[in-house]
């Protein structure tokens, strides 16, 4: 007497359909199109420049290591570079060691 009848309620369509599902995913995309044109991008443009700048070294050229060293190179093999950094004196070093390519004239400007 005192009691009312519960009745379950039907189900709900579901809202948007597809479209919902798309705006929900929407930021995290988002986000990684900015991730990809903010770091990725431009780190495989400098790894580029820098492979394109090792293959163009040569005889003659002034260099400056990563270890912060100037010098002129003397000798390129495949994998490793001779640099005079005074007169006789000869250091041999990586090519993935040399971080900058200097103007011609640089070393005797200091």
């Amino acid at each position: 007497m005192f009691i009312s009848d519960a009745y379950a309620q039907t189900a709900a369509a579901a809202p948007g359909g597809m479209l919902g599902n798309l705006t929900s995913f929407l930021p995290i995309i988002l986000m990684f199109v900015v991730l990809y044109f903010l770091m990725i991008r431009p780190q495989m443009k400098r790894q580029k420049e820098q492979k394109s700048m090792m293959d163009a070294l040569a005889k003659g050229d002034e260099v400056v290591t990563s270890g912060g060293i100037l010098g002129k190179i003397t000798k390129v093999t495949d994998a490793y570079i001779t640099i005079e950094v005074s007169e006789g004196n000869e250091i041999i070093v990586q090519k993935s060691a040399i971080a900058t390519l200097l103007p011609k004239g640089t070393i005797k400007a200091l």
